[in-house]
């Protein structure tokens, strides 16, 4: 078998999928990425050296071999690239291939009554529900926003992002938290408006004037990083909070293992969300919103971690509390949750059920586009390349 997946660039996130697959199928497997790195994305460590990787191929660099991968690979995978130039060719030559998406309709699904946008939709996306063409949905409620246009009938797998899996003894992460002199609650990702790192501080401010003792560590940078800062001065909390820049994903990962709470507060904008991936993977008790992509299908409430309502920072204050009474439940959770990671939701795993469900597609006839999940295909249960369910998050979100 050769695959080919087409991203904008290759980061951390995916360089652990992609070893999986090339360990899988050598020289088989390329990864095309299609424009140099941004500038904020290596400020914040996520630089790699692409000479590195044998499987990685630079779009602007040998665009013929491109080409040729593109059209003429078993299958071909294209997340992060819209570029409908390269999509279209493989697409019209009816082969296997599969979309990796996030949401479509982030700032409400209220948008898809557009006739400019489903025009567009319809483009890309909708005209080709009868090829064999696949969805693979990065983020619970992706699957909602693509039935909402009647694209990938019965064909949209439950997926995501997969960083580095890190396993060891589990009680050697539970001796750093041991040093820890007050539970230490970790916030991480950049300061702009759709995370809402202001929610951690209210709920600072709240578990002060209720009496607990506790840290926070902001780890991250961004636009709202002075206001920020201003706010902690104000709140009266500047003894309880920490600001620690951003980090080398290496570094936000030691500092993962040494938090007892992890939070994390985006909205419906939040497409996936890999940091909650690398808390639980660390066996952080997570406290999260409802809303991000990677929470329906990576946390189970009450059982690996805690889910609050988009907004309810009440219910986020008490599920932080009960956490921080019950240092007991804190370890139970993170535990869970380290064992959903390595169990299931991991690199490996990943690749080795893609690959499985690629060899079912083309020896059942999958190039023609016939091939239905629900009746033609044997699937996982839960976990990536499970059938992806209708989880609606409500027309305005």
């Amino acid at each position: 078998m050769t695959l080919t997946f087409i991203s904008n660039y290759i980061n951390h996130h995916q360089i652990p999928f992609s070893d999986c697959l090339y360990a899988a199928l050598g020289d088989g497997y390329h990864f095309v990425q299609t424009e140099p790195m941004d500038e904020e994305r290596k400020e914040m460590g996520w630089q790699t050296d692409l000479h590195v990787l044998p499987y990685l191929v630079c779009a602007y660099e040998q665009p013929e071999l491109v080409n040729r991968l593109l059209l003429e690979s078993d299958v071909v995978i294209f997340g992060g690239c819209e570029d409908q130039e390269m999509i279209q060719p493989r697409l019209l030559l009816k082969k296997l291939t599969f979309r990796y998406s996030e949401r479509i309709y982030r700032e409400g699904q209220w948008k898809f009554v557009s006739p400019r946008g489903l025009k567009q939709k319809y483009h890309d996306h909708i005209r080709f529900r009868k090829a064999p063409v696949y969805l693979l949905c990065a983020g619970g409620y992706v699957a909602s926003d693509f039935r909402l246009i009647h694209a990938y009938p019965d064909k949209m797998f439950r997926w995501g992002y997969f960083p580095v899996l890190k396993t060891y003894p589990y009680d050697d992460c539970h001796e750093k938290r041991k040093q820890n002199a007050v539970p230490v609650i970790l916030w991480a990702g950049r300061f702009i408006t759709l995370k809402h790192p202001e929610a951690a501080l209210w709920l600072m401010k709240e578990l002060k004037e209720a009496g607990y003792v506790c840290r926070l560590r902001m780890i991250g940078g961004g636009p709202l990083e002075e206001d920020l800062k201003q706010q902690v001065e104000r709140m009266d909390i500047a003894d309880s909070v920490e600001f620690c820049g951003f980090q080398k994903p290496d570094q936000v990962r030691a500092s993962m293992e040494e938090a007892d709470i992890h939070l994390f507060t985006s909205d419906y904008k939040e497409g996936w969300g890999a940091v909650l991936n690398e808390a639980m993977n660390s066996g952080c008790a997570v406290v999260a919103n409802q809303a991000i992509g990677a929470v329906p299908y990576l946390i189970q409430d009450g059982v690996n971690g805690y889910v609050y309502p988009n907004g309810n920072l009440e219910t986020m204050k008490k599920r932080v509390c009960a956490l921080l009474k019950d240092r007991d439940l804190r370890l139970q959770m993170g535990q869970s949750a380290y064992e959903t990671i390595r169990n299931e939701w991991n690199p490996q795993t990943a690749a080795e059920r893609l690959l499985d469900v690629c060899q079912q597609l083309l020896s059942a006839g999958g190039q023609k586009g016939r091939v239905f999940i629900s009746s033609d295909l044997h699937l996982p249960e839960e976990g990536p390349m499970s059938k992806a369910p209708i989880q609606s998050p409500g027309f305005w979100n």
